[in-house]
């Protein structure tokens, strides 16, 4: 192929530069006879790949296109431009030449088809995203070969994706082809199709439809992701939107209100104004007057008055107090009057500057300044009040009022709400950061034996399980296989396929990765011997489960129907009450539902039931149960009346018949749940007093329509109707007790000891929503673990204010306690004694069922409270308020129990910075970690040392822990405030304890 450089002549004109611009110059015509000539030795090659028909030719032609001479080029006759184009001529001809195989090549393909009796084919053969394609069908060997309309209808990856429709035309090829140019997307896999024409007539293929695979695009996972992804941008965008039309209706609501509180307001203090106006005058005889040619509402007004007239008579001076509109404003002017003259009295004056806004002035004299004035002329205790006449507001200033008020109104609301927000913020960011860390401790404390790289696990990544073998029964095996799925092994996608875990560096765990799909809410897996099973370990059971983060499917809630008969704050006797509360309330955040059946007990506090309603009645046991609904601390509570009075009895124990009382409750509740078509996942049960419900249900229940339900039995204290435990635990799907340490020391107890494979100790949580100091409006001053010395020294200033206690900087020792013998009351006692004769204070609230015990303390309280009256009190009842101000304002909260299945006054003694000392038993050891003697134990826990505990039921095992507390405060105060700020940052809340008990009741189904 031969290469030229032409020279071309410009017909359309010269090319000039003249000012810095280029201009274009019409040239003289050629010569006649003029022929270019080749230029030889300048040849250049470029390949260019494209269509003929692309206009990019022309836009590279010319952009190759160099003008030699970039000074000012004029046109003249015969003027020509060197433009070296042989480039562009080679393009071209390759161009011509591509185009021409391409479409030969289309040629024998569709010959190739026609001898094979094809009806469709793709060009290119191999299909690409991000590519054109043409697809061609021989219409007379289809359904459509006698229409004369053909299209093209389908979508991408199995029809999910970017629907399409395009019309055929006639091709040029042999036969009956028709062809269209179909665009393919990044995000293609699979493109899906079948023909019709427009109307009815198809051919879809056999009802197989057509298919053809893209290569080298996405595959069938990353675009499950990519749908996921879309799917969720959508959801928040819709998220987004709602939040806005609320946000825009609640504020249109407040602007609504505002409105109608000024309204409201304007006509208080128009009815004010005239209620002023029938006191108003302008003078009193003899006593005051404001003279007649200076009264026109000026903003300066003489007023007289005569001394003589009235207590003033003695007065050296006579001073003006006053105010204006009924002393709206308060005391806002204060002027000295001078003698005026004795004509008919002894009078003063005074020139009284009046604000523009006043309408009535109000005043009383003195005989002095605010603070000098003893003897006052008050008008007999109405004050004077005199009218101002050119003041008085007319409708105009009505309108301007209240638009004033609502105005005033509108920023209150805002600097009000900007208060709470930024306080509300604060809280929940404070929640936040506690959940994450109690979620981190959560993953960490089987770290021994499982965890992943990253901790938290994130849905669309790559996570790497890490496991110990030698730390459960697949010890000392050759391999480990990792088995796993997501959202407790019900993702769509089904369990992976096995993976031989490999050693890990330095280490004597085995390591296997895994990608979690975007629509995951949990990670499942358990390991085993061999490829195909063998050996397991699934934790006993219950499988490991890690949450995922950031997926766009949420866990689907559980439903859980408590059965208790005590729920705080109106129906609480023990720390059963708290539980079933804040554990209701821990689970219910963690987006799963929850309801729970109580008796209508005749002593209930109903102030504390929000939208209290009668719902319906039923008849069971031969009476009518009236069912009523409520809130309770934001939980649906439904209360069981029955009509044959058990719940009339004024208490929640204490009848000699409580064990019909509660078995009849346990009964009338499941035929409750059954007759209003509830299907609860658990049905959860609380102590002897609810046991009933896991035997009756088994029983009676499971097979009538109840069956989805399985029971969680839980045992709060096992001092009370072991029997009716040993009955429940029989029957019951899993079993918990309050702590893990307490789950050891029944562990042995008959009841307990044929279940023991089934139980399970959980330590219990405390409400951090209840018991918060800094939104508790108990305390004086809202703290944290950033200000808790001075958040607790303003507590303890407050107790001792209110108690009458000596406002000193001395230790203090709280005790909020049941006085009952569990409780260690004799342990109590001594306490009280050994911080006395430490030059502390004592503050106990509580209070004893049992009449003896209750006078032994009465007798107690008036002997310390003569003693020791500045340093002691016993406030033998119970008192919500004073409990709050204790937990703040102590240094210390004794515990010496001895034994405490959990225990919650450690944890609120934590949450408000007062350092527990307590006795080493049950729930009381789980959370209590001994400063001296405990740092390894906390350290297991991913916790440091918090307290001060002992062994012994004596007084030598109360002195070795008190002693050293009272020391510390005495010899290293700085270390122990940095210690209550160390316990205020650990979290004693449901977070963990909800975690757990979630993975009990699913526990509980896949038992079941």
């Amino acid at each position: 192929m031969f290469s030229y450089n032409w020279r071309v002549y410009l017909l359309a004109g010269g090319y000039s530069r003249k000012r810095n611009k280029k201009v274009f110059t019409r040239p003289k015509a050629p010569a006649k006879g003029f022929i270019p000539k080749p230029l030889t030795n300048k040849t250049s090659t470029t390949t260019f790949k494209g269509d003929s028909s692309t206009p990019t030719l022309i836009d590279e032609t010319i952009r190759d296109t160099n003008i030699d001479n970039d000074d000012e080029i004029t046109g003249e006759t015969n003027t020509y431009i060197d433009v070296r184009i042989s480039d562009q001529l080679y393009r071209l001809s390759k161009l011509e030449l591509e185009a021409n195989l391409r479409k030969r090549e289309i040629e024998m393909i569709a010959e190739a088809n026609i001898s094979n009796g094809n009806k469709l084919f793709i060009y290119p053969p191999i299909v690409k995203p991000n590519k054109y394609i043409k697809v061609f069908l021989n219409r007379s060997l289809s359904t459509l070969s006698h229409e004369p309309h053909v299209l093209i209808k389908g979508a991408f990856n199995d029809w999910r994706w970017k629907s399409f429709t395009l019309t055929l035309n006639k091709t040029h090829l042999y036969g009956d082809w028709w062809s269209c140019q179909l665009y393919i997307p990044r995000e293609a896999y699979k493109v899906d199709f079948v023909f019709f024409n427009g109307h009815n007539v198809y051919d879809n293929n056999d009802n197989k439809d057509f298919s053809i695979l893209v290569h080298g695009g996405m595959d069938v996972f990353r675009f499950e992701n990519l749908l996921i992804e879309e799917k969720q941008k959508e959801l928040e965008k819709v998220s987004q939107e709602q939040a806005e039309r609320e946000r825009h209706e609640e504020e249109q609501r407040q602007t609504e209100e505002d409105k109608s509180l000024a309204r409201v307001e304007t006509e208080r203090r128009r009815q004010v104004f005239q209620q002023m106006i029938k006191k108003a005058v302008k003078s009193i005889d003899n006593v005051w007057y404001i003279k007649a040619n200076e009264f026109k509402g000026k903003k300066l007004v003489k007023l007289y008055y005569n001394k003589s007239s009235g207590p003033l008579k003695h007065a050296k001076e006579v001073w003006f107090h006053g105010g204006h509109n009924s002393w709206k404003y308060g005391l806002s002017i204060v002027q000295r009057l001078v003698k005026y003259g004795s004509r008919d009295g002894d009078w003063w004056h005074v020139d009284v500057v009046v604000p523009g806004q006043a309408f009535v002035l109000d005043w009383v004299f003195a005989d002095g300044p605010p603070h000098n004035a003893i003897v006052y002329d008050n008008n007999h205790r109405y004050d004077f009040h005199a009218i101002l006449i050119k003041n008085i507001p007319d409708e105009e200033y009505w309108v301007w009022e209240e638009h004033v008020i609502y105005t005033k109104f509108r920023e209150e609301r805002r600097l009000r709400e900007e208060t709470i927000c930024a306080k509300a913020e604060k809280t929940a960011r404070m929640k936040a950061e506690t959940k994450e860390k109690s979620l981190r401790r959560f993953l960490l404390s089987q770290k021994h034996t499982v965890f992943t790289e990253p901790l938290n696990v994130q849905a669309g990544s790559t996570v790497t399980v890490f496991y110990n073998p030698s730390n459960t029964n697949l010890n000392g095996k050759p391999e480990v296989w990792f088995r796993c799925s997501f959202n407790r092994w019900t993702h769509h996608n089904g369990p992976l396929q096995p993976q031989r875990m490999l050693p890990a560096n330095n280490s004597t765990h085995v390591k296997a990765s895994v990608r979690i799909p975007l629509d995951a809410y949990t990670m499942d897996f358990v390991f085993s011997e061999r490829e195909d099973g063998g050996v397991f370990d699934n934790k006993y059971g219950m499988d490991y489960h890690i949450p995922v983060f950031g997926g766009i499917i949420k866990e689907p809630p559980m439903h859980i129907v408590h059965i208790a008969v005590e729920l705080a704050p109106i129906a609480k006797v023990g720390g059963l009450g708290d539980v079933v509360t804040s554990l209701s309330r821990a689970v219910q955040d963690l987006n799963h539902n929850v309801d729970i059946v109580l008796p209508k007990y005749d002593c209930l506090n109903l102030s504390n039931v929000k939208d209290f309603h009668y719902k319906k009645n039923y008849f069971w046991g031969g009476t009518e149960i009236k069912v009523w609904h409520g809130t309770v601390e934001g939980l649906s509570v439904y209360f069981l009346e029955p009509q044959n009075g058990l719940f009339h009895t004024g208490c929640v124990y204490g009848c000699g018949n409580d064990e019909e009382r509660f078995g009849f409750f346990c009964h009338a509740a499941l035929e409750f749940l059954l007759q209003n078509g509830f299907h609860p996942d658990i049905l959860h049960c609380h102590d002897w007093s609810s046991a009933p419900v896991a035997w009756l249900f088994k029983e009676q229940y499971i097979n009538y329509g109840l069956s989805k339900a399985r029971v969680v039995f839980t045992i709060h204290n096992l001092e009370f109707g072991a029997h009716f435990i040993g009955k429940a635990m029989a029957h019951t799907d899993k079993a918990t007790t309050v702590s893990p340490t307490y789950s050891m020391e029944v562990a042995g107890n008959s009841a307990v000891a044929p279940h023991i494979y089934n139980f399970h100790g959980i330590i219990n949580g405390i409400d951090p929503d209840i018991w918060d100091p800094y939104n508790d409006t108990f305390i004086p001053v809202s703290y944290t673990s950033e200000n808790v010395v001075e958040g607790k020294r303003a507590a303890k200033e407050a107790l001792q204010q209110r108690l009458g206690l000596k406002r000193s900087d001395l230790p203090l020792l709280g005790v909020i306690s049941r006085l009952t013998h569990q409780k260690g009351i004799h342990l109590i006692k001594h306490a009280i004694w050994r911080t006395l004769e430490r030059g502390g204070q004592v503050v106990l609230l509580g209070s004893a069922p049992d009449p003896s015990i209750q006078n032994d303390f009465e007798n107690l309280a008036n002997e310390l409270h003569s003693i020791h009256n500045d340093r002691a009190r016993l406030c033998l009842s119970y008192d919500e308020p004073l409990s709050h101000l204790i937990y703040a304002g102590a240094d210390f909260i004794i515990v010496p129990s001895i034994f405490e299945p959990c225990g919650l006054t450690q944890l609120i003694a934590m949450r408000y910075g007062s350092i527990p000392v307590v006795r080493k038993t049950g729930g009381l050891y789980d959370t209590v970690f001994d400063i001296d003697h405990d740092k390894g134990r906390a350290q297991a826990q991913g916790l440091q040392p918090n307290g001060f505990n002992f062994e012994g039921a004596d007084a030598a095992g109360v002195d070795y822990a008190l002693n050293r507390a009272i020391s510390a405060w005495y010899d290293r105060r700085d270390w122990l405030n940095s210690l209550c700020e160390t316990v205020m940052d650990q979290d004693w809340s449901w977070n963990r304890p909800a975690l757990d008990y979630l993975e009990l009741y699913h526990s509980a189904h896949k038992s079941g």
